[in-house]
């Protein structure tokens, strides 16, 4: 019996400081509120200075930056950034950005945070700019 609590021990010791330094649930949570609120944050500054402003989703190095502030949001690597934008904004290539106009809509684009195949979906829809976040997978 003490052997067993023993080798439990071990483990627990050798497994408990892993998990700490992974991204929880809570957090990946966190993190697509951050990105919601960057998102808004934009859309906000193209309405009220009348001028467009572009969200960079740079997806592989799991970064977004604001185009009116420059802000940063930056993921951990163990959660993974999938984008999904337009080709093309207002007749030119869109790149890998979210541009919000003067009127307050947008090109539209989702972004996908997740881990361990539960995640949030954060949705820009293109006709009226608004941001929504929804759950994806099992949470």
């Amino acid at each position: 019996m003490v052997c067993v609590i023993a080798i439990v021990a071990m483990l627990a010791a050798i497994l408990l400081p892993n998990l700490s330094h992974q991204t929880s649930r809570p957090r990946l949570e966190a993190y697509a509120v951050e990105t919601a609120a960057l998102l808004k944050s934009d859309r906000t500054a193209a309405i009220r200075h009348r001028a467009p402003v572009s969200t960079l989703v740079d997806a592989q190095e799991r970064r977004l930056r604001s185009g009116w502030d420059g802000r940063m949001l930056e993921v951990p690597e163990d959660v993974t950034v999938t984008a999904m934008l337009p080709v093309r904004c207002n007749d030119r290539p869109a790149g890998s950005a979210i541009m919000f106009f003067a009127t307050g809509m947008s090109c539209g684009g989702v972004i996908v945070l997740s881990r361990l195949g539960a995640g949030y979906e954060i949705r820009v829809n293109w006709l009226t700019g608004g941001i929504e976040i929804a759950p994806r997978g099992t949470l």
